[in-house]
């Protein structure tokens, strides 16, 4: 392996190099990927033996249409065709959603996939990034984030459950209960791309929800589940309208005769499928426990098929991640260019137990100096050698009693855009909030004002906000306003909680913010229907699903088959 490889690093523009240009680097053989998060149990030896003997006429001849191969996969989920669009990947389908329905802004909690933020800046769109808290295990409250959302005005939400990089997980209940809150939104978008390796709950899924509603999007892959992602090939699922204008845009054969033959290759291995989903599980919470023996590593909870760790203090994640490449062939997600993280943290796919072990075995010899180079992790006492950036880090975590940026969430809601920005006022606060610490925070002594003296190491500096200027220069006292126009009603704007509690809920605070929906109320014919307003008159969602809005919903389509796993893989393959 070549000693360079921080150039390979900055000369791609993805996050990483290719494991293509990785292998050019090295002497013919690729590192142990630690870093692209794929299913390394499937396809079996035996599918990879038959699609090799094909070699030669997949590569010959086109694929069949996008149509043909959408159909064969709907009929092995049991899905309609005319409410699913394949995409070559889901980086394809994020680009069409972007051009096509993303009118003027787009919210989505960061750190998150990349592509959310990235797609929309690129064409021009207000992207209103909510801050995950390291303080509360980087969880999303959807009570937090729904109220972020009408304070800046958002018309498009997004939420990645489970969450890349952290793998952070959202009941199936809650979310559908953000989905009927945020009605009046253009779009609200959930990308269950590594939903099909969480066990936190049997039928995880909304797919069979967003069909009835007219602005939900539900997008899944498939190049991670079936460890495939060099073919490029994924999915989304919504109403036949919705779904429908993204499938007229795309090319008729936009999908490759790999992706087609693995799809009808799929119906004789449902078996095969669904163990490997169950092998993965149980590598991930062995590997959750070996990692959380080295001292000073965090390993976040994960219902992903990746792990998201902090590094010890001192630990600076690019040369972490450069020297076990270069001395132990190990590649990693080092997770510094990621909005909303740092250099600190890594993001670790699940890999076999033998791999995992020459994993921490590398850590070992990096973080704490028993290879011949030193260690990473300075002494406690010294505590330097590192960069600023993570330095900016540790200090922030040192001075906040480990609470990180709390207050940064309640300060986006009186209109910060990004989650460095300072000139907001804090929620219950007069004065502003210096960035990046919170204001509000319970300590006994709150951090200094910036006209004291000065620390110019103590935070990062803020961030400047050239997408959305503040309306007026006074603080607000309450930093939630409604943007929504007055003869719009809101169909699920958080009335009061019901009496009978939520059943199975998550940790998520505070609970009384999703109650229990109430009856459905009609208001007054006062002209036609709002765009992304269900028809006044009409059914509620739970009234069709023949629910209390609750209760789940019978598994009657997804994806419905005795030989294939249901949406989380639990079901018995026959």
């Amino acid at each position: 392996m070549a000693d360079n490889v921080t150039s390979l690093f900055r000369s791609t523009a993805a996050h990483s190099p290719s494991m293509a240009a990785l292998t050019r680097e090295s002497d013919g053989a690729g590192p142990v990927d630690f870093c692209i998060p794929c299913n390394p149990y499937f396809p079996t030896p035996a599918m990879f033996e038959e699609m090799a003997a094909r070699l030669r006429d997949i590569i010959t001849y086109y694929p069949s249409s996008a149509d043909t191969i959408t159909a064969e996969l709907c009929s092995l989920l049991r899905l309609p065709p005319q409410c699913v669009a394949m995409g070559n990947g889901s980086t394809e389908l994020i680009t069409w959603i972007d051009h096509l329905l993303v009118r003027e802004s787009l919210a989505v909690p960061v750190p998150t996939f990349g592509r959310w933020t990235d797609q929309p800046m690129e064409t021009g769109k207000r992207v209103d990034m909510f801050p995950l808290q390291e303080s509360s295990g980087f969880a999303l409250d959807l009570a937090q984030y729904a109220e972020f959302i009408r304070a800046r005005g958002t018309r498009v939400a997004v939420i990645c459950n489970p969450n890349n990089p952290d793998g952070g997980f959202l009941h199936k209940h809650a979310v559908v209960q953000f989905m009927d809150a945020m009605a009046d939104l253009d779009l609200v978008v959930i990308d269950e791309s590594f939903l099909e390796f969480a066990d936190a709950e049997n039928e995880p899924s909304v797919v069979q929800e967003a069909m009835l509603r007219p602005n939900v999007i539900v997008l899944r892959s498939l190049g991670k589940n079936f460890g495939l992602h060099g073919i490029r090939f994924g999915y989304l699922v919504a109403n036949p309208a919705l779904a429908g204008r993204v499938r007229s845009m795309l090319p008729k054969w936009n999908l490759n005769s790999f992706a087609e033959h693995v799809v009808f290759m799929l119906k004789e291995h449902g078996a095969e499928y669904a163990q490997s989903l169950h092998q993965v599980r149980r590598d991930r919470m062995d590997m959750s426990g070996q990692l959380s023996s080295l001292p000073g590593l965090t390993v976040y909870p994960s219902q992903g098929n990746f792990l998201f760790v902090r590094l010890p203090v001192g630990a600076e994640g690019t040369v972490v991640r450069d020297r076990l490449l270069t001395e132990h062939r190990i590649l990693v997600r080092e997770c510094g260019n990621k909005i909303g993280s740092s250099s600190r943290f890594l993001r670790l796919v699940v890999r076999p137990q033998v791999d995992v072990r020459r994993l921490v075995t590398g850590l070992e010899q990096v973080l704490y100096g028993t290879s011949r180079r030193g260690a990473v992790v300075p002494g406690q006492a010294s505590g330097t050698a590192y960069s600023s950036g993570t330095a900016a880090v540790d200090r922030l975590v040192s001075e906040t009693n480990g609470a990180g940026t709390r207050g940064l969430a309640q300060a986006a809601g009186a209109g910060m855009p990004l989650p460095a920005a300072a000139s907001a006022p804090a929620v219950g606060a007069g004065g502003g909030m210096p960035a990046p610490a919170a204001a509000g925070l319970p300590q006994p002594e709150p951090l200094p004002a910036p006209q004291e003296a000065p620390r110019p190491q103590s935070a990062p500096q803020p961030v400047p906000q050239p997408v959305v200027p503040q309306p007026a220069p006074a603080p607000q006292p309450q930093p939630v306003p409604q943007p929504v126009p007055q003869q719009f009603p809101q169909p699920a704007a958080y009335p009061e909680p019901a009496p009978q509690p939520v059943p199975a809920a998550p940790p998520l605070a505070p609970a009384a913010a999703f109650p229990a929906p109430a009856p459905m109320q009609v208001p007054p014919p006062t002209g036609p229907t709002p765009p992304g307003v269900p028809a006044r008159g009409g059914l509620t969602a739970a009234q069709v699903r023949g629910t209390d809005g609750l209760s789940m919903a019978p598994a009657t389509g997804w994806p419905g088959a005795q030989s294939w796993p249901d949406a989380a893989g639990m079901g018995a393959a026959g």
